[in-house]
């Protein structure tokens, strides 16, 4: 099978340089397949569930601004600026949409190596593979004995 448009779905941890690396190797394989890059953030309101009697906005901004300043870091100079994606949403619902409406033929993520099916990817690699409307390549991250940012 041949791939022309690859999304690389990241945590913005130090192990997305290694994702995104994964993802170069393939499109290279494919005649410089289009790389595009995403990173999701959860909107406050889901990791509080409404409790606080605050606006939110503000804080939510700072975070997409930080979001895209570092996403900036790992994707240059290898994805455009244009295929930089922060959204706000559920991880593997926005990876799903993303790929559905822009021809996404292959979702790369990264997977922490666990025990046992159910922790073999993690919750957010798991669901973008449930209901991929793609192939899903799964990088293996932090190994036994490295640390990561998480």
């Amino acid at each position: 099978m041949s791939y022309h448009h690859i999304l690389v779905a990241v945590d913005l941890t130090k192990d997305s340089h290694r994702v995104l690396e994964r993802a170069i190797a393939v499109s290279e394989r494919n005649a410089n397949a289009k790389i595009s890059i995403m990173h999701t953030l959860e909107p406050l309101g889901f990791a509080y569930g409404g409790d606080i009697p605050m606006d939110l906005t503000s804080i939510q901004d700072q975070l997409d601004d930080h979001a895209k300043k570092r996403l900036a870091e790992i994707a240059t100079p290898h994805v455009e600026p244009q295929d930089q994606h922060v959204v706000v949403g559920m991880p593997d619902t926005e990876i799903h949409r993303f790929a559905n409406d822009h021809g996404v033929d292959l979702i790369v993520v990264g997977s922490h190596g666990r025990h046992g099916f159910a922790l073999l990817l993690g919750s957010t690699s798991t669901g973008v593979l449930h209901g991929a409307p793609c192939d899903v390549l799964a990088v293996r991250v932090g190994r036994k004995g490295e640390q990561t940012d998480e």
